[in-house]
């Protein structure tokens, strides 16, 4: 069985900011990704979807995005920058294993035993890089709609050609609601587009006074503050807040607005204030929870999902990387993520100093 000192999980753009990191401890690390390539999740999302970070805000550590700073990079440029960073960013690039699906994790002794597709392997420490976007949620109620309505969750939504001439339902008023019913609405042989959005829905300007709003949380230290902060705190009470988009934009394009989705019986739509719709198709636009459940370690989960401190876990020697206000606003943002990086490469050096003393013979060798 191969030993390496760190496994990281998952090779998207958090798991190659703490394969970045790692490579200058000098530790022996692998980073384990489940996809055919490095940048397989971005190709993989609708045509049109963009970053709402412009470009000189969306790089990881030691390498620039390389597009117009102030543009917003599509998803395919996304994919190509992460797998030039892979490739490029250490010499003979970073060790990462495609096309390998981590199926279970246990405890050995001070150390980890991973079941992969590629095979078995034991590492000293684990970083779990998986990111927030892991199992669609679709709430209960789709099962109430005919079998001719179709059914898309965001994740698997392309482009508008599925949808002309069709009554569409989006539910979910986050951005990614807010961008695909824009997109709908605006297609050639629209037909009428209806989203759910919730009472506390709110939208900002991509700019202010001329500047990118990212502009400005960089500049006054919001997108870094900590998560526990006072200013921290208030940030995320802004959680969910649509950029670039809003209402009145989007009803000038004939978008119907209704609030939460309660039942659907056939093809129609029963919403919380009484009234209904009739739809042809619904895209799901519900966001995504995080699956952990592969982690067969006594007290590392709480409802399937990892617990953890800013990363740090009540298991010694297991972290996790990149979820959404993990220590700060910024933490699963591509531009972001590498500064939590660097904060647990200080955690996962001190420790193997520690414990590398301690450490049978047959360890030590790798």
């Amino acid at each position: 069985m191969n030993t390496y000192d760190v496994a990281v999980v998952g090779g998207g753009q958090a798991g190659l900011a703490m394969g970045r990191e790692l490579a200058e401890t000098g530790l022996d690390f692998v980073i384990l990704d489940e996809g055919h390539a490095v940048g397989h999740t971005w190709r993989d999302r609708w045509t049109s979807l963009r970053l709402f970070t412009p470009a000189r805000y969306a790089a990881l550590p030691g390498l620039p995005f390389p597009a117009d700073p102030e543009s917003y990079p599509g998803k395919d440029q996304v994919a190509d920058y992460l797998a030039a960073y892979a490739a490029g960013i250490i010499s003979g690039g970073l060790p990462v294993r495609s096309g390998t699906t981590v199926s279970a994790m246990t405890r050995a002794g001070h150390s980890f035993d991973l079941t992969t597709t590629t095979g078995p392997l034991r590492a000293r420490q684990v970083v779990v890089a998986t990111g927030p976007f892991q199992k669609p949620v679709i709430p209960a109620c789709a099962t109430g709609f005919a079998f001719e309505v179709l059914q898309y969750h965001s994740s698997t939504y392309r482009d508008p050609a599925p949808f002309r001439g069709k009554r569409v339902l989006v539910v979910g008023g986050g951005n990614s609601g807010f961008q695909i019913a824009a997109e709908l609405a605006t297609a050639p042989a629209a037909g009428p587009i209806t989203l759910t959005i919730g009472t506390r829905n709110a939208s900002v300007p991509q700019r202010i006074l001329g500047r990118d709003l990212f502009w400005w949380q960089t500049h006054t230290g919001l997108i870094t503050a900590p998560a526990t902060s006072r200013r921290g705190r208030w940030m995320r009470r802004g959680e969910g807040t649509v950029i670039g988009h809003n209402r009145k934009s989007l009803a000038r394009h004939g978008v119907t607005f209704r609030p939460r989705l309660l039942q659907a019986h056939g093809h129609t739509a029963v919403f919380a204030d009484g009234r209904s719709a009739d739809v042809d198709a619904v895209i799901w636009a519900t966001g995504f929870r995080q699956d952990h459940t592969w982690i067969h370690i006594p007290d590392a989960l709480d409802d399937g999902r990892l617990r953890h401190d800013g990363g740090l876990t009540p298991v010694d020697g297991l972290y996790v990387l990149g979820l959404p206000w993990q220590r700060t606003a910024g933490s699963a943002l591509l531009g972001f993520v590498g500064h939590d990086a660097a904060h647990l490469a200080r955690h996962i050096r001190e420790r193997h100093r520690r414990t590398a003393v301690h450490r049978p013979a047959e360890f030590r060798e790798g």
